[in-house]
């Protein structure tokens, strides 16, 4: 978001002691800064190093992303791939899916990576995995409907992550202070908090990651 909720020199602070970004990452984080609209939307070196760590603590067959962006949290989270495994993403910008290809051949995962372009919630019931790993980071007003439609294609012990969380911290707004979208998101940690058939623990990082884990059907 335009306003980080980490004060500016404890992000970079943070940034300065995680592993750094490799050169095909940075490439693609200054073309999308420099050529792509809203590059906020962009996980970044921090977000990109956590997703990429916890997709290596997990070591997934199957990775569900939806919403691709520039291509970034994808190529982070393909890292912890299992040996023949496979990353599938959703994105409804066609415009920007040959950006997303050329970084995916450039940072060796082109093989792993599956590029699906329309809308999620008409391709996410298509899919015929049960995914490992799911990361929701789309439109906000449509996370309970994406969580709703993954859910039975995560296996008991699966993960869900879902981004912007903390929405610019406009979440600890009175209701009525609180953007539509902020509003979207707020009702989603809710519903998250109220599902006996997960575990969740909401995540300060950038604008917040809720790392929820499937303990029941």
């Amino acid at each position: 978001m335009a306003h980080r909720l980490v004060e500016q020199a404890l992000e970079e602070y943070s940034e300065n002691f995680t592993s750094p970004e490799n050169a095909v990452l940075a490439a693609l984080n200054r073309e999308t800064n420099i050529k792509v609209q809203m590059p906020v939307m962009l996980s970044g070196h921090l977000q990109g190093a956590v997703l990429q760590m916890i997709s290596h603590m997990i070591a997934p067959k199957y990775i569900l992303e939806v919403g691709t962006y520039t291509g970034y949290s994808a190529i982070c989270l393909a890292a912890g791939l299992k040996e023949g495994g496979a990353l599938h993403t959703i994105d409804i910008n066609e415009e920007l899916e040959s950006m997303c290809s050329r970084y995916f051949r450039e940072a060796g995962v082109a093989d792993k990576i599956i590029q699906h372009v329309g809308n999620a919630a008409d391709i996410i019931p298509k899919l015929d995995h049960n995914f490992d790993l799911v990361f929701i980071d789309a439109d906000k007003q449509n996370y309970h409907l994406y969580y709703d439609l993954v859910f039975d294609k995560v296996p008991l012990g699966g993960f869900i992550l879902a981004d912007n969380v903390l929405y610019d911290g406009e979440v600890i707004l009175a209701p009525d202070k609180q953007s539509k979208n902020a509003k979207a998101i707020s009702a989603f940690n809710e519903k998250v908090k109220a599902d006996k058939k997960v575990e969740h623990v909401l995540l300060p990082v950038r604008d917040g990651i809720m790392l929820m884990r499937k303990i029941a059907m």
